[in-house]
């Protein structure tokens, strides 16, 4: 874990919307607004934008001419919607499992958050989740302890779902929580998104999976070989399209902009927004929280 602040993100770094290209953009839309609770923030022939108030979290962009990646190929794992409180993340798993029940895909009480997984129609990955207090997360010599303990989603449902929480459930807070990706080894992983972007790593499972994040979250991005190990740089294709990072101020932009020059890392810079690619041509968008 780095100790000089100069080489880190600021600590209150978050996570904005994630692209998707898709396939059938009406069909991606509608599975995100009516199943996932997201509203419709924005409407274009081939771009939709969803989100919570004014805060978008899913960008599809329509791409019918693209195919789908393989199985082993580098790319998204899944997006992270973070709901504030439980009685939210309940309206949203039911949501999903009223619609689309053949898309859940498991549950799991990971000691900091309650979680649950679901896969779109075009097969991205989706993380549906509420944080307990920081007040109550351990960490054990600089490592956040995690877990995967069973977490029944009717139970859940039944304690948490009211008609009260259904009523008006998409005009509630919502975010990008965190993005896991899926790529081809943790080493290089660690070198670009710890050493050279600046997060902090907060745990490591082996060689097979990296959490990484700025100011002591549990994790704003996280990376893993579980189906990818050895995979190489990514194809254009359907999938993930863009990680969008947030950081608090112009200045912070500019030191991140500067480790990436030094680190060599080839950057687009238009005043505003930082892009770059990680190491499997995900492309990375860093700008200042609006």
């Amino acid at each position: 874990m780095s100790t000089n602040a100069a080489d880190l993100l600021a600590a209150d770094t978050s996570m904005g919307a994630v692209t998707l290209r898709v396939a059938d953009l009406e069909a991606m839309t509608a599975y995100y607004r009516d199943a996932v609770t997201l509203t419709l923030l924005a409407q274009e022939p081939e771009r939709t934008i969803l989100g919570r108030g004014a805060v978008p979290i899913v960008i599809l962009e329509h791409a019918p001419e693209l195919k789908h990646a393989g199985p082993r190929e580098a790319g998204l794992f899944h997006t992270a919607i973070l709901f504030e409180t439980e009685a939210d993340l309940a309206t949203a798993v039911y949501g999903v499992a009223a619609r689309y029940p053949q898309s859940f895909t498991g549950s799991a009480d990971h000691l900091v958050s309650k979680a649950f997984y679901f896969t779109d129609p075009e097969g991205n990955g989706i993380e549906l989740y509420w944080d307990r207090s920081r007040t109550e997360w351990s960490w054990t010599h600089g490592q956040i302890d995690m877990a995967t303990l069973a977490l029944d989603p009717n139970a859940f449902l039944q304690e948490n779902l009211s008609e009260a929480a259904l009523a008006g459930a998409n005009g509630r807070p919502a975010s990008v929580g965190h993005v896991h990706l899926s790529v081809g080894d943790v080493p290089s992983a660690r070198r670009f998104y710890v050493e050279q972007l600046g997060f902090e790593t907060t745990t490591m499972f082996g060689t097979q999976a990296l959490f990484v994040s700025a100011g002591g979250y549990h994790h704003h991005m996280a990376m893993n070989t579980w189906n990818s190990a050895g995979a190489g740089r990514r194809q254009l294709a359907l999938g993930l399209g863009l990680v969008r990072i947030e950081v608090p101020t112009p200045d912070d932009l500019g030191a991140l902009e500067e480790r990436l020059t030094h680190h060599r890392i080839a950057t687009r810079d238009d005043g505003r927004i930082a892009s770059f690619d990680d190491p499997w041509s995900n492309r990375i968008e860093v700008s200042v929280k609006p």
